[in-house]
């Protein structure tokens, strides 16, 4: 890691507030990876006549199973309960908020949406699903939509912008023209010709957000590219035989980077900003 960056990255320590914010969101994404043991109406473990199950790994049949006789999937809440009442050493392990985001509970109380309590601490929804589950759920799946969207973008932007910076002339002139054209297509319409088309999911609205992500980053690497590009180290990685690409990708991009990393924070909240919007409109995820 080269001085530069290091005292950049010190430079970042420094402000707290956006240093601590940093480690409090990658932590929380890191744990969200875990939520099926946090949160979800499958056990984590069941001692049943001596064998032991994990139903979050694997789907059991009661009947077969754990002495049941219905053949649909089991309810670990309601084995928990029957297996306590029997004392005979066996028990079932749930996770610390036993519900799963799409579990509609229709035997509590009156009629959803339900006001919190101790067991929901944010209450249901309409159709009576805990609206804390969906929210964890919901951040892990926000998250990784918003960041793959930025990521896959701002790499196709990089890509593109560096290589009109670097080259310039007509061949900037044309891309350019090329990415004007393409930044004025309605994204809506297109949207709503591919779910016509295709049912709509997560990977198939990752690659088209992806599609109209990319074009802003190219104006600012563009112009970093620009002015890089005259510098003295620059030139002197041409004069020494240095071939273009090593020119760009190791030497002027590591010090195009400042919008890239100033910018990728606020492309990640306006990509979850347009799931959202999708959702809204019906043409998000299902």
């Amino acid at each position: 890691m080269s001085e530069l960056t290091l005292k950049r990255f010190r430079k970042f320590r420094s402000i707290k507030r956006g240093y601590y914010s940093l480690i409090c969101i990658t932590l929380l994404y890191l744990i969200s990876f875990g939520l099926e043991f946090i949160a979800n109406n499958k056990a984590i473990l069941v001692r049943y006549n001596g064998q032991y199950y994990f139903p979050v790994f694997k789907k059991y049949i009661p009947e077969r199973e754990f002495g049941g006789t219905s053949e649909a999937e089991t309810d670990y809440r309601a084995l928990q309960l029957r297996l306590q009442e029997k004392q005979g050493g066996n028990f079932v392990l749930m996770p610390i908020i036993p519900y799963s985001p799409t579990e509609a509970l229709l035997d509590l109380p009156g009629n959803p949406p339900h006001k919190p309590s101790l067991e929901h601490l944010l209450g249901t929804d309409d159709r009576g699903r805990d609206v804390l589950v969906r929210l964890l759920y919901g951040f892990r799946i926000s998250m990784s939509f918003g960041l793959k969207v930025t990521s896959l973008g701002m790499l196709l932007g990089i890509c593109i912008g560096a290589l009109q910076g670097f080259y310039g002339g007509l061949f900037d002139i044309i891309v350019q023209r090329l990415i004007e054209i393409w930044s004025t297509v309605p994204f809506l319409y297109i949207v709503i010709i591919v779910v016509s088309v295709f049912e709509p999911g997560y990977h198939w609205l990752v690659a088209i957000l992806t599609l109209f992500r990319w074009m802003g980053m190219t104006y600012y690497i563009r112009g970093e590219f620009y002015r890089e590009k005259s510098r003295e180290y620059a030139l002197a990685a041409k004069a020494l035989g240095a071939k273009d690409a090593t020119v760009i990708f190791r030497h002027i991009l590591p010090n195009s980077l400042v919008p890239v990393i100033t910018y990728f924070p606020f492309a990640v909240v306006a990509a979850i900003a347009s799931l959202v919007s999708l959702d809204f409109l019906c043409f998000g995820l299902p």
